[in-house]
């Protein structure tokens, strides 16, 4: 299976996952209560669904790294691969041509030639040729030197190659690993799924479409201050507003889907800087920024390992795609992100 069709089989399970992990909470919370309880309840489950959320995406956005290594990794190879063939190429030359010289040594006799000249009754032929033959021999050694040379360069490359092969299929298997994990998640997610009832399933969603529409209201009112930014931070964030209301979906970097990092990373294109689809990658690009200092529009990451990226909006709030289920918006910024604690801020 290609990464491309890696990535569109994960999208359709990421959104099974969502619905299974709040269904599941649903039905462990809310089965063989009264009603009353149930709806007391709520704020609790509620709680418990965007912890499994954050969990979701975490989950995705490694996998979006290992996808990141797999890609780079491969690029490597395959320059790798093609040294070894160039390299194996010039040695079978060298080898070919020094063959050839042996060959036509043998034929003439090097030193039946070398005693002719040595007798002949014209000194000045026999000089002018001696030093020919010290130059065919000072030939012959040049190549041999490089025949070596481009043996031993063929064996380290070589050596390479099988070491980036390996490199490759771990990640490969770190990939196809971290898949399988969120696979098992989602089996077990649905099996949950099919003890609940409609009315458990619309409650939780009347919920989250209020949430949502609450934090719609209130990023569009935040937006529309001044924004304390300018230069490249200032493109960065302004294209992150205008994203926002837009559904959050791993592996998606826009225009009408994102995750944390596809969001990141297009907001930066937008100001012509050049960053990974990865929130992990992305901490290796920019420059180090205290938690102090940090100015709207610096990326600001947490977990570890990286997990989660956002841009910093000013006043404690930062924009960004939260997790499963959740749309683009401005949400309060602090040492935490669900259990996911700030790490580092890089400003560009």
């Amino acid at each position: 299976m290609t990464l491309r069709r890696r990535g569109i089989h994960l999208n359709r399970w990421r959104a099974v996952l969502t619905l299974s992990a709040i269904s599941g909470v649903i039905s462990t919370t809310f089965i063989g209560l009264p009603t009353a309880d149930a709806a007391q309840s709520i704020a609790a489950v509620q709680a418990q669904v965007t912890a499994l959320q954050i969990q979701a995406s975490a989950i995705a956005e490694s996998a979006q790294q290992s996808q990141v290594d797999l890609i780079a990794l491969t690029r490597s190879l395959n320059s790798v691969k093609a040294q070894d063939s160039v390299q194996a190429g010039a040695l079978a030359a060298l080898q070919k041509s020094i063959g050839a010289l042996a060959a036509e040594q043998y034929k003439n006799g090097a030193l039946g030639q070398g005693m002719t000249l040595m007798f002949s009754s014209d000194p000045t032929r026999y000089l002018n040729s001696a030093q020919s033959l010290s130059v065919i021999e000072t030939q012959n050694a040049i190549k041999m030197r490089k025949l070596a040379a481009a043996d031993i360069a063929l064996k380290s490359t070589t050596l390479t190659l099988n070491q980036k092969v390996a490199l490759v299929a771990a990640a490969k298997a770190k990939y196809q690993a971290e898949e399988v994990a969120a696979q098992a998640k989602l089996t077990e997610a649905q099996k949950i799924l099919a003890s609940l009832t409609k009315a458990q399933r619309a409650r939780l969603a009347r919920l989250q479409a209020s949430q949502d529409t609450a934090f719609q209201r209130q990023s569009l009112k935040l937006a529309r201050g001044k924004i304390a930014a300018s230069g490249a931070e200032a493109v960065a964030l302004k294209f992150a507003l205008r994203q926002l209301g837009s559904r959050y979906m791993f592996g998606a970097a826009g225009m009408v889907y994102w995750d944390c990092s596809g969001l990141t990373m297009r907001a930066l294109g937008a100001a012509g800087i050049s960053v990974p689809h990865s929130a992990a990658a992305q901490t290796g690009y920019g420059k180090y920024i205290p938690l102090n200092q940090i100015r709207p529009g610096d990326l600001v990451f947490f977990g570890q390992p990286i997990t989660h990226v956002g841009i910093y909006f000013g006043n404690g709030q930062m924009v960004d795609a939260p997790h499963t289920g959740a749309r683009v918006r401005i949400e309060p910024f602090g040492s935490w992100f669900g259990n996911e604690k700030f790490v580092a801020a890089r400003r560009f």
